[in-house]
């Protein structure tokens, strides 16, 4: 089992220094959010909230998580980020590739690409995308993404994007992961057709047993039972020792997590109580866990 520190929500002054104690404390990874703006109203629910309402609001601070990665990568050494998950539906994949591409030089190929496909259709089109047939869009995306990041002189000429031999450099050393997020079936087919792994948003525990069983069977379909594939969850009802293995028990390869709220701090809490709670989870969770496994 790894675990992941969410940064979610968190005062941007805060990142680098989030992730610093994040390492030092064994944390295996960093997972960024992605939000592009607040639209003072929406024309579509938001999925993952059982109103439908968004949970943030007007002033609630988001940095655009491949920046953020490159500030927090400049300032260690071993932790992971990726992305959780990034709205692919509103952006273009060509442009995308090269900050992928420069972010994982800079962080010395430690960085892996959530992807989902986005809720909002505002975002979609005041940043010129269609809402429309979005899945498809986005899986045309997904296979720009990987042709480009793979290396080499590429072309391709699909429905939604069309463009000519080109290369980018440098390309990454290793190959960059795709986790595939989103609760639906559609995301489901995906994650187990292309994906590295699944992102999974705030689940109860008997969801998400059923969630990862689903992709088991459709991994299957696709003759990709055999190969690596991380489960990352936002598990909302087992915590503590007990709670992660119960979650490692029924496939959950990845924990993410935010210290601080287990002891009663709000995202916007300072940097020094946050810090406090990095290192109390560390102590007590991260360095026994393998331990109470055995």
């Amino acid at each position: 089992m790894k675990f992941t520190l969410s940064v979610a929500l968190s005062p941007l002054d805060q990142l680098t220094e989030l992730a610093a104690t994040a390492e030092e404390c064994g944390f295996h990874a960093i997972a960024l959010p992605d939000s592009l703006f607040y639209s003072e109203r929406v024309s579509a629910r938001y999925p993952y909230t059982p109103d439908g309402s968004r949970f943030w609001d007007e002033e609630t601070p988001w940095a655009d998580p491949l920046v953020a990665t490159a500030a927090m990568g400049a300032v260690t050494r071993r932790i992971r980020f990726y992305t959780s998950v990034l709205k692919l539906g509103s952006r273009n994949p060509v442009l995308l590739a090269r900050q992928v591409g420069s972010v994982a030089a800079l962080t010395g190929d430690r960085f892996g690409l959530g992807l989902g496909v986005g809720w909002s259709p505002e975002e979609f089109e005041w940043c010129g995308a269609p809402y429309a047939e979005r899945g498809k869009r986005v899986d045309e995306a997904i296979e720009v993404l990987r042709l480009i990041l793979d290396g080499g002189m590429v072309e391709y000429h699909g429905r939604f994007f069309d463009f000519g031999r080109l290369r980018m450099s440098p390309a990454p050393r290793e190959r960059v992961p795709f986790y595939i997020g989103g609760h639906t079936d559609a995301a489901l087919r995906r994650a187990a057709r292309v994906g590295d792994g699944w992102a999974s948003a705030m689940m109860g525990f008997d969801e998400l047993r059923d969630t990862i069983e689903r992709l088991r069977v459709l991994r299957a379909e696709h003759g990709r039972d055999g190969e690596p594939f991380e489960i990352q969850a936002v598990c909302v009802d087992r915590f503590g020792l007990d709670g992660y293995r119960q979650q490692a028990d029924i496939g959950v390869t990845d924990v993410i997590t935010v210290p601080w709220v287990f002891d009663g701090l709000g995202f916007d809490a300072g940097i020094t109580e946050k810090k406090d709670s990095i290192k109390k989870f560390g102590e007590e969770i991260i360095g026994r866990f393998e331990e109470v496994r055995t």
